[in-house]
């Protein structure tokens, strides 16, 4: 049989893809949408880019780790 699975290799498991496609929906995202036009509750968001392009990049890398991550857990049992 193979090695046993370490949680630091799932880990990294959900990370690496998660960073993929973070980076992605990143480039996709603020090709579409200029970071200065955006708004925040009707407000318009008073950040630099490089700001907001830093703040969505976390955000989508959460929220495509919170699926990787929900994917492994399934997977699992």
């Amino acid at each position: 049989m193979g090695e046993p699975v370490t949680s630091g290799r799932r880990l990294m498991a959900v990370l690496w893809p998660a960073f993929l496609v973070a980076a992605v929906a990143n480039a996709l995202f603020f090709t579409a949408f200029d970071p200065q036009d955006l708004t925040f509750f009707g407000q318009p968001v008073e950040a630099a880019r490089e700001l907001m392009y830093t703040i969505g990049f976390f955000a989508f890398w959460a929220v495509a780790a919170a699926a990787a991550g929900l994917a492994v857990a399934m997977a699992r049992r």
